[in-house]
């Protein structure tokens, strides 16, 4: 029962963010893209992921293949079948290579040379076989099998963005695109996949704020919350900036401030949790939920109105009664449920909302 009531609060969550993502534009960036392929032998493969040059993206996804569908890409290797190529992004300062598609196989690998299974204390034997492979580690292959293995190829198109201006934002769309597991990624694992460092390992700390998971909910398995308070963060800091659609504001606010340059920790720590405090105190548990399901809109809405708010001091009266007038406004259900990214429409919705808790002592 427990595990039922997630998914469908994490379902609720997702519908409700999509429906959010359904009403922009795609924007039509175009980009410069040089390219090239490379043949790389297994052995040398694993030594670069080993080092670091290879870097497989922290999106905090699970390793989901299951031990028998590992041991038979790696049998096919031992085999000498042909197997999938991988797609890998070359950063253009570091020359690191990322993993665009293929992580599943390569973890696989380096976990096999290893001799422990992905994300268990369990050794990694081959299993589910019906070949001679049954039941082997890496240690245990024979001198020829092992040679084999080592000298196998997988082809890796390799590709690096030259415009625009190599801000890496190809990288997002490439993600979208290419990314061919049975569940796709949403739009914050990718970001965190692709933008990773100091804001993105910021936005797990504020994720864990007890007043704000009191108001969202059980952790969303899809980075759906953490999405809404990077959406929190950089409409608040950089609503002057914003242009839709929202998906492109939040991936290149993201990755502008990935090493937290432009914005000050201490400040939006305050400026968040303070804002949460006084939602959850003042308005409970259901703020963010007009309906059934949370909604992004007005949850943005909303803490940047008392946000506003704050930067005066602090909220000494009770504010239930602003906050159903803001409600019950005709103009307000208008823009939280429909083009709810279009630039006039946020900014118009935040302004009401603005104006609601302005005058509060």
């Amino acid at each position: 029962m427990i595990a039922e009531n997630v998914v469908n609060e994490d379902t609720e969550m997702e519908v409700q963010i999509e429906a959010d993502y359904a009403d922009e534009t795609v924007a039509e960036t175009q980009y410069t893209i040089s390219g090239y392929g490379a043949d790389f032998d297994v052995e040398g493969l694993v030594r670069r992921l080993d080092r670091g040059d290879i870097e497989i993206p922290e999106f905090q996804r699970t390793y989901v293949w299951n031990r028998k569908r590992a041991s038979r890409f790696v049998e096919s290797l031992l085999m000498g079948l042909p197997v999938p190529g991988i797609f890998l992004y070359r950063d253009k300062g570091s020359q690191t290579l990322r993993v665009i598609d293929g992580q599943q196989r390569l973890i696989s690998l380096q976990a096999y040379y290893s001799g422990n299974f992905p994300d268990s204390n369990q050794k990694f034997k081959l299993a589910g076989l019906n070949s001679r492979f049954e039941g082997l580690a890496y240690v245990d292959l024979s001198g020829q099998d092992r040679r084999r293995l080592n000298d196998s190829i997988i082809h890796a198109s390799i590709i690096q963005q030259e415009s625009p201006d190599d801000d890496g934002t190809s990288q997002f769309a490439l993600f979208e695109r290419l990314n061919t597991t049975s569940t796709p990624l949403s739009p914050q694992e990718i970001r965190a996949a692709i933008y990773g460092g100091e804001l993105n390992e910021f936005l797990v700390e504020l994720n864990e704020c007890a007043e704000w998971r009191a108001l969202v909910g059980k952790p969303n398995r899809r980075k759906r919350d953490q999405e809404l308070i990077l959406r929190f963060i950089a409409l608040y800091f950089s609503f002057d900036q914003y242009q839709p659609p929202m998906k492109s504001f939040l991936n290149q606010y993201m990755n502008d401030n990935r090493d937290m340059r432009f914005c000050d920790e201490l400040n939006v720590r305050n400026v968040f949790q303070n804002t949460v405090s006084v939602i959850l105190e003042k308005l409970g548990e259901k703020a963010f939920k007009p309906s059934r399901a949370l909604n992004a809109a007005v949850q943005d809405s909303l803490m940047i109105g008392i946000a506003r708010r704050l930067d005066k001091g602090p909220i000494d009266s009770e504010i239930m009664e602003e906050y159903d007038s803001l409600m019950q406004n005709e103009e307000f259900g208008d823009l939280i449920y429909s083009q709810t990214s279009h630039l006039e429409n946020v900014r118009r919705r935040i302004q009401l909302a603005t104006e609601a808790f302005s005058a509060v002592e």
